[in-house]
């Protein structure tokens, strides 16, 4: 799944590029949380899932946003209904 650090700050509504490689590292991270969600080591199943996308860049926005004070429970919780359709059984 390509998802670019322009895309991303589109959707933050980013304009300066201070923040440029911090983002770029969240959408590692975003990705690989989503992933871990679906319970796939794929990115292809990231990709074809029905809001893999969405749940990716929700989760930037999240961790962007929520730098300090993040609740990586409550994120995972809304990233499991994002993405229970088409999460594994099993990992």
């Amino acid at each position: 799944m390509t998802i670019t650090v322009e895309e991303v700050k589109t959707y933050l509504r980013v304009d300066d590029s201070g923040d440029d490689s911090l983002i770029a590292e969240m959408i590692t991270a975003a990705k690989k949380q989503c992933m871990d969600i679906l319970r796939t080591d794929d990115e292809s199943d990231l990709e074809s899932a029905e809001n893999g996308k969405l749940a990716v860049l929700f989760t930037v926005a999240y961790l962007y946003e929520h730098r300090e004070d993040a609740d990586h429970h409550a994120l995972n919780l809304t990233l499991r209904a994002l993405l229970f359709g088409s999460r594994e059984v099993s990992f």
